[in-house]
């Protein structure tokens, strides 16, 4: 997400640059990236993003440098099915084949104006992305229709369908908040933080988050954007401000709701609120994560945001963070 976030804000942010774009289209067997990785690089050498672990990285770039020069697209098929690369001459290994497009573009794409834009209205983009065509032509990126014109006939295009960021809502601005926030913040996320205290809860303390919401604690969760695409997370170490705010958030349809603390101090919680008469359904119940994270032995606050994120990115990709080395499926579906 952070990745082609970038991107778009690079397009979008010149109006005289040209740029070439290698959009990672299909993958057959084994690859580090999957459909829809992309790597930027603009005509005077800046780069972002990638398509694979670093591998293939180079010879994309050189042939970015002849896409600049010709203007015309150009599909590459790396083949790294054999030990033996000899091609490559570093022994890949990766037992995959990649098609990765290569396409000039000129300043201000359209479509990343409108895929900034849905960015920030938080509106999925679908694009339409043409790596092989039957006459050779139409080969690049666009806004996907509801009939492509060039989904048949012999084309090849791969749809990608871009989400908008994650939101994530951290309530409580702590010490420990700090690395979530940035954590969250390496993942392309956007964050909101919230807390009743106005001297935690600042710009200079939280400098990546995108909001900063500072109100009582029984009128957070009213004040700050909630969603069913929305993660949060309560850490405000404070007994008497957790309460409202479980109150508020277990009815929400949330994508994720964690509270830090021990699993006795989440229960007595869940008590108080039944004793107020506040019907907790299965269902509330069982979408709370409290304990908060995953178990990594995590001690310090850095490790503890890392295993609450791990935790967050494991329900976002409906995984049960188990260890790949148990994994029976494929790594990617």
């Amino acid at each position: 997400m952070k990745e082609i976030q970038a991107i778009a804000r690079a397009l979008t942010a010149s109006r005289s640059q040209v740029s070439a774009l290698a959009t990672l289209v299909t993958v057959e067997g084994s690859s580090y990236r999957r459909p829809g990785a992309r790597l930027l690089v603009t005509d005077d050498g800046t780069r972002l993003g990638s398509i694979s672990g670093g591998c293939l990285e180079d010879d994309v770039l050189a042939r970015s440098k002849a896409v600049l020069a010709s203007g015309r697209a150009d599909t590459v098929i790396y083949d790294t099915t054999t030990e033996n690369d000899l091609v490559w001459g570093v022994g890949l290994g990766c037992h995959g084949v990649v098609h990765v497009l290569i396409e000039r573009l000129p300043p201000n794409p359209n479509w990343a104006v409108e895929l900034a834009a849905n960015f920030t209205a938080r509106r999925t983009t679908t694009l339409a992305v043409t790596h092989r065509s039957a006459d050779g032509t139409h080969l690049g990126t666009r806004l996907a229709t509801g009939s492509d014109p060039l989904a048949t006939g012999g084309n090849d295009v791969f749809l990608d369908r871009i989400a908008p960021p994650v939101r994530l809502v951290i309530f409580g601005a702590g010490d420990d908040a700090q690395p979530l926030a940035r954590l969250a913040g390496e993942l392309g996320w956007l964050v909101t933080v919230a807390d009743p205290r106005s001297a935690y809860a600042t710009a200079q303390r939280f400098p990546s988050a995108e909001a900063i919401v500072v109100a009582p604690a029984g009128d957070l969760a009213a004040r700050v954007p909630i969603a069913a695409d929305t993660l949060a997370v309560v850490m405000t170490h404070h007994y008497v401000h957790d309460v409202p705010l479980l109150r508020a958030l277990l009815p929400a349809d949330l994508a994720y709701l964690g509270l830090l603390g021990p699993r006795k101090r989440s229960e007595r919680i869940l008590d108080d609120l039944a004793r107020e008469g506040i019907a907790i359904t299965p269902a509330q119940r069982s979408r709370l994560h409290a304990p908060v994270g995953l178990d990594i032995g995590a001690d310090s606050p850095e490790q503890v945001a890392l295993a609450i994120v791990a935790e967050m990115q494991a329900v976002l990709g409906g995984r049960d963070a188990r260890p790949l080395l148990e994994r029976t499926r494929p790594i990617h579906d």
